[in-house]
């Protein structure tokens, strides 16, 4: 008896023989003897995600450089411990977190801490819930106001090359009295007349915004005169322009004297430019120019630590009435006094590029000098660009910082010391791509070797974005004598370059100044401290 599957055989090998039949020869090719072979081509396998590698964790020494001073130093262990003894801090960033200096997400890069709570400021200190100045790829905070370059490009801003708006493109009629008609440019677009300050502005004096017209000062150009019994006031309008004078060789700076002030009111849409007679002229100045005139630099009332000679010393108040020192890069001009809360003016929505003079070895001109400027002097949404210096030094006083900008400093982004003791926040250093000095810095903390001196400095900054784009040393270099707090913070040093740099140069053992405890009778409050920090060292 034939089986099921074998009739079943039969009939399909049957109805194929019919099917072929009724074809014909030529429609289909027999495969001769054997089985017809088929090939299945299965899929290739989906991998496995393996993620991002994890680079090898940097070691002490790579997060922070250790320096000796007189024979004493900070090891990097110890600095390390200090970093880890905060909250929130990650030491071991890498990867694609940054694009320019601004994060590529809206995530934070590390779990933020309330600066109002770890600094004890909530007048001046704003609450945030993210590290560094920007809060992600679309914060418009630094907008408009600022220049773009190479070390950082900013969300709808024209770049720092370019020329400043001057307006209507036909040269104003005439200067406003009292100014100096120096002519009409007549070589270059746009079309504009020059009406330069005084050399020394005794009385209170106001630059509107004149279309065609660009406000030009020449060498060291002052505001009030150092024997004056009464101050006067420079006040200068949304969208002025004012340029250093290339057409002589003196030294051009703007310098406002003490019990005097500088009230520079820009906005978001019409900052005041303080640039050179350069950046008036189509491709008359580049991404790397620098160095063109001497900056702006404003002296106040307030105290130094540092003192002249026969003048000091001070005390942790401040209280001493004959201590004054003069400021760097001029002759005879001096800040300091007994008023915390002096007012020298107000910068906001500003801009100061192609700054910077080296006079001597110390002695130089930034984009911006602070002497002795008190609490009650407001500076807030400025940029220094392309400083051949610092982007700004701060000389004692007691004057915060809110939304500051420093871009392709050759020298230190933020440089204080002589007993300054403030605030900062939202602030952002990016050094330029090279050129930069071997010996610079996002901030730098000093003491001048000096690091029991009174007031002591004290500083805290808040949501700040430091850029090493080149080999210095560290990003943030802070020496004895200074007391320092740092919160929500993202810092990304260089290939070859520390985070951190913390030194001391007096004391020993457990009593080296800036990591010693704290000494009301010294009036320092002990080791700095770091919360919330994103370290990238290293170029990783």
């Amino acid at each position: 008896m034939v089986s099921f599957s074998r009739r079943s055989k039969f009939l399909l090998a049957t109805s194929a023989t019919l099917f072929l039949a009724s074809c014909g020869a030529d429609d289909v090719a027999s495969p001769g003897a054997g089985s017809l072979p088929i090939t299945i081509v299965q899929p290739a396998p989906t991998p496995t995600p393996t993620g991002t590698a994890t680079p090898t964790a940097l070691t002490n020494a790579q997060i922070a450089l250790a320096t000796t001073v007189n024979s004493i130093s900070i090891t990097a262990d110890e600095q390390v411990a200090i970093l880890n003894a905060g909250q929130n801090n990650n030491l071991q960033g890498f990867g694609n977190t940054l694009n320019g200096v601004y994060p590529v997400s809206g995530t934070s890069l590390a779990t933020a801490s309330n600066p109002q709570t770890v600094l004890g400021n909530t007048s001046f200190i704003q609450n945030t819930s993210y590290v560094g100045a920007l809060s992600g790829p679309n914060d418009a905070a630094f907008s408009g106001w600022t220049c773009s370059s190479t070390a950082a490009s900013f969300l709808n801003s024209a770049s720092c090359t370019a020329v400043p708006s001057i307006g209507s493109g036909t040269a104003a009629a005439s200067c406003p009295t009292g100014l100096t008609d120096d002519g009409v440019n007549s070589s270059s677009a746009p079309t504009f007349r020059y009406c330069r300050l005084p050399q020394v502005i005794t009385a209170d004096l106001t630059l509107a915004k004149i279309p065609g017209l660009v406000y030009r000062f020449r060498g060291q150009t002052e505001v009030g005169d150092i024997n004056a019994a009464t101050g006067v006031t420079l006040t200068i309008a949304p969208g002025v322009v004012l340029a250093a004078d290339s057409s002589e060789a003196s030294n051009d700076l703007l310098l406002v004297n003490r019990g005097s002030k500088l009230n520079a009111v820009g906005t978001a849409d019409a900052p005041i430019i303080f640039t050179a007679q350069q950046n008036l002229a189509s491709n008359g100045v580049s991404d790397a120019t620098q160095g063109l005139w001497g900056g702006v630099v404003l002296l106040g009332r307030a105290p130094t630590a540092v003192c002249a000679a026969g003048t000091g010393p001070n005390d942790a108040s401040g209280s001493s009435p004959t201590c004054q020192q003069a400021i760097e890069g001029v002759t005879g001009r001096f800040y300091g006094g007994t008023n915390q809360a002096d007012s020298s003016g107000t910068l906001q929505y500003v801009q100061i590029r192609y700054t910077g003079i080296a006079i001597s070895e110390g002695n130089e001109l930034q984009g911006l000098t602070l002497g002795g400027t008190g609490s009650g002097t407001t500076i807030d949404h400025v940029q220094s660009h392309n400083s051949s210096d610092d982007g700004v030094e701060i000389f004692g006083g007691a004057t915060n910082l809110k939304y500051f900008v420093v871009t392709g400093a050759d020298d230190d982004g933020f440089d204080v010391d002589n007993g300054w003791r403030g605030f900062m926040q939202f602030i952002i250093a990016a050094q330029k791509a090279s050129g930069s000095t071997a010996d610079s810095f996002a901030t730098e903390i000093d003491s001048n070797n000096a690091e029991d001196l009174l007031p002591r400095t004290y500083g805290r900054y808040a949501n700040f974005t430091f850029i090493q784009t080149n080999s210095a040393p560290a990003a943030i270099r802070l020496r004895g004598g200074a007391d320092f707090a740092f919160v929500n913070g993202v810092v990304k040093s260089a290939a070859g370059a520390a985070c951190v740099n913390i030194i001391a140069g007096e004391g020993s053992g457990a009593g080296r100044t800036t990591i010693r405890a704290a000494d009301s009778a010294l009036q320092d409050v002990g080791p700095p401290t770091f919360n919330s920090i994103y370290f990238q060292c290293q170029g990783r």
